[in-house]
């Protein structure tokens, strides 16, 4: 075989067809265009009918669409956690726009310029150029579906069990078939039509097509047999293509358009910056669909059912009854059911005769793990947080977390103890923590409930004052001005009491003189950052409930104390040397830090400058496992199997490098929820829980000499408290 280079090589693109059969494809083309374009027309009208967005979705469209471009084309967030599926998935996709677009040349050629010129630019070095890029392109179209049909038939354990659920359906095969078939059936065509013209030298740049020919003399087809057959096969494959291109608006299909308009609309700050509420208490949040944003709605269509989402929950790894990708597609299936005039039932509520249960809902720990692990960028806590909004005005909340809003209301804190208990935290140490009322301050300290009220995060609290002590820190804290910040509650549904936390918190910063805030908890860093500034307080204003005087903030410079105190130990203020400490430490990367702020390495940095042994947990940094406290989840009480936290150690004890001495964590609802499941999941032998302050301030206990004991518990680190006091109950009924 060689490659000819001749001027005349082409091929004939209706050879064996006939006027007749040519003007009757065309016909069917028009035909399947026309409900093509009808259908996408009412997608496309379906979203109109979604409320507004608070987000400017399609502000600096340009740009947008260039971004999402480089990510659709890329493949880019397919390929993250699973590369396989990603490489397969790119290889369908660059195989199908390539033979889309050789598609339309040909038809360019035939139908405009050929018309217009009498000539054919489909000829020669073109041709012979058209035919390679097309036929290898194509091979990597049928190869990738290859192996996308292996994982989904074949591969029933990891990676393949996630394509199934509760929405999969015989529409998901007939999608990935009908590919299948458009691929191998366009090289059926091919092969036979090399063979029936007796094999023509130049066609040996159409190397797959040749290689079929091959084949099928081999098995017995003769040329005359190929010649007589070809309209048949060029019959069935063009059907099927006309008729994939006619279902596309109307399937699954659709969201090979609607996935790539989802990621040109997504919000880098979905989920870490939720929607605001009117403060018209007349308005809804998910009584009817039409409360859902046309982002919302195209979630829907976006989802592709690939199961990435419920695969990285940790509600539903627990036998919690949510399952991300089944609330997005239930809440899809009931729109299409309305649209073809089915009976309206409540979008949420308890007894499971709505479209979500309320159980579903408050199952959600707002990790924000589904997000990040969707390829399509489908927002899924924007809808949840809108559904847990509808709940509360219905009054469908959990009895404990009615009681931590009760407590909030009353006292400012969700345990409800006395506001002014909130600085006894930071009675026993040998120092006066600055009052930042009265101080003038670089760092207004927002401590946290937790670290002010349960016992066992007391001891970070202290441990973290010691180290601003220790580095010379200009610092304060607001005493019993400082109240609860209102993360989670927002994430439960309480947008009010959300909205009068955070305009307390903003009436006394601003009568405060400080330059920065630093936070304890990951979870008012969060808040303060992304939220605060957001809020529209002026339209609360006139609301007598709201007992503040404030219309915006304009935000302030917000830390994670971890990346204060990293900045601290790279200019040597706490003396270390990098040796103190040896023990075998892993990190627990807390979903508020990590996943939702992007800061991983400041509390790996500073494990490290104690001279520990970092060993990397497997599911890390953004694959981070949450740790079942986040959207309320320590506020209730769920019947796990494992418990999230149980989960998370077991995973440390038994998938690390082994012998890990200290799980080390950032964040004070992370400790509640681990010492809990250290007890529960019987790891007490195993390992010992410690926050990163603490471990930093036996660091510099043992640089400046020999530290009396050892551990969280110990008294003399933190000054002179009592060992009851350090070994308080740290169950999440705290």
């Amino acid at each position: 075989m060689f490659l000819l280079q001749s001027a005349e090589a082409t091929r004939p693109t209706f050879w064996r067809i006939g006027p007749v059969g040519k003007a009757a494809f065309y016909y069917l083309a028009a035909v399947a265009i026309a409900v093509f374009l009808l259908g996408a027309y009412r997608r496309v009208r379906s979203y109109t009918q979604g409320a507004e967005d608070p987000q400017d979705r399609l502000a600096d469209l340009p740009g947008r669409t260039v971004a999402a471009a480089r990510t659709v084309l890329s493949n880019r967030t397919l390929r993250d956690r699973d590369l396989r599926a990603g490489m397969a998935h790119a290889f369908v996709l660059w195989g199908f726009l390539t033979l889309l677009i050789a598609t339309t040349i040909l038809g360019i050629d035939m139908d405009f310029y050929q018309p217009l010129t009498g000539d054919s630019f489909f000829v020669g070095d073109f041709y012979l150029s058209y035919s390679l890029v097309v036929d290898a392109m194509g091979l990597l179209f049928v190869v990738g579906l290859g192996v996308l049909l292996y994982r989904r038939y074949a591969a029933r354990d990891g990676a393949g069990s996630r394509l199934r659920g509760r929405h999969t359906s015989a529409e998901d095969d007939l999608f990935i078939w009908a590919l299948f078939f458009l691929g191998a059936g366009g090289y059926l065509t091919e092969g036979v039509r090399i063979l029936g013209q007796d094999y023509p030298d130049f066609e040996t740049v159409s190397f797959v097509g040749w290689s079929v020919a091959l084949v099928l003399e081999g098995a017995g087809m003769t040329p005359q047999m190929a010649v007589d057959a070809y309209p048949v096969v060029w019959w069935s494959h063009s059907i099927l293509a006309l008729a994939f291109i006619a279902a596309i608006p109307l399937g699954k299909p659709f969201h090979m358009l609607s996935s790539a308009a989802n990621v040109v609309a997504s919000d880098e700050d979905a989920g870490r910056r939720l929607p605001g509420v009117p403060a018209d208490l007349e308005a809804t949040n998910a009584e009817s669909l039409d409360d859902f944003t046309w982002k919302e709605l195209l979630d829907g269509d976006a989802c592709t059912k690939c199961g990435r989402c419920s695969s990285v929950c940790p509600a539903k790894a627990s036998g919690r009854p949510l399952d991300p990708r089944d609330v997005i597609l239930d809440l899809k299936s009931y729109r299409e059911s309305r649209d073809a005039g089915g009976e309206s039932v409540p979008i949420i509520a308890d007894g499971g005769t709505s479209v979500v249960d309320g159980e579903t809902m408050e199952s959600c720990l707002s990790c924000m793990a589904c997000m990040d692990a969707c390829p399509v960028e489908i927002e899924h806590l924007t809808s949840f947080t809108r559904m847990n909004r509808q709940l509360v005005d219905q009054g469908d909340v959990d009895r404990n977390v009615q009681d931590v809003f009760q407590s909030v209301m009353q006292q400012g804190n969700t345990f409800g103890d006395p506001a002014r208990e909130r600085a006894d935290w930071a009675d026993p140490l040998d120092f006066e923590v600055d009052d930042a009322r009265e101080t003038n301050v670089e760092y207004l300290w927002y401590v946290g409930d937790y670290p002010s009220y349960d016992d066992r995060n007391k001891n970070v609290a202290r441990s973290l004052a010691r180290i601003f002590e220790e580095a010379g820190v200009e610092y304060g804290i607001l005493y019993d001005d400082e109240q609860y910040d209102g993360n989670d509650i927002r994430r439960i549904g309480e947008e009010f009491l959300f909205v009068e936390q955070a305009g307390h918190h903003v009436e006394t910063f601003e009568d405060c003189d400080f330059e920065k805030i630093v936070c304890t908890d990951p979870h008012s860093f969060n808040t303060f950052e992304n939220e605060y500034p957001e809020v529209d307080f002026a339209d609360f204003a006139d609301d007598p409930m709201m007992g503040f005087d404030v219309e915006d903030w304009d935000g302030a410079p917000v830390f994670h104390w971890t990346q204060v105190v990293e900045e601290l130990v790279s200019e040597g203020r706490l003396g270390l040397s990098g040796d103190e400490l040896d023990y075998t430490a892993t990190y627990h990367d807390p979903c508020h830090l990590g996943r939702y702020n992007d800061e991983y390495e400041a509390p790996r940095d500073l494990i490290e400058a104690t001279g520990c042994e970092l060993v990397e947990m497997p599911r890390n940094r953004a694959n981070s496992f949450c740790c079942g406290g986040g959207g309320g989840g320590l506020w209730m009480d769920f019947d796990d199997d494992p418990k999230p936290s149980e989960e998370r150690l077991r995973e440390a004890v038994e998938d690390t490098s082994g012998g890990v001495e200290k799980f080390v964590v950032a964040c004070p609802m992370c400790t509640t929820m681990f010492e809990d499941g250290r007890k529960t999941g019987g790891f007490e032998e195993d390992l010992e829980i410690v926050d990163v302050a603490e471990l930093l301030i036996e660091a510099v206990e043992t640089h400046d000499g020999p530290a009396v004991t050892e551990g969280p518990a110990a008294a003399e680190s933190v000054g002179s408290e009592t060992a009851d006091e350090a070994d308080g109950d740290a169950s999440a009924d705290d």
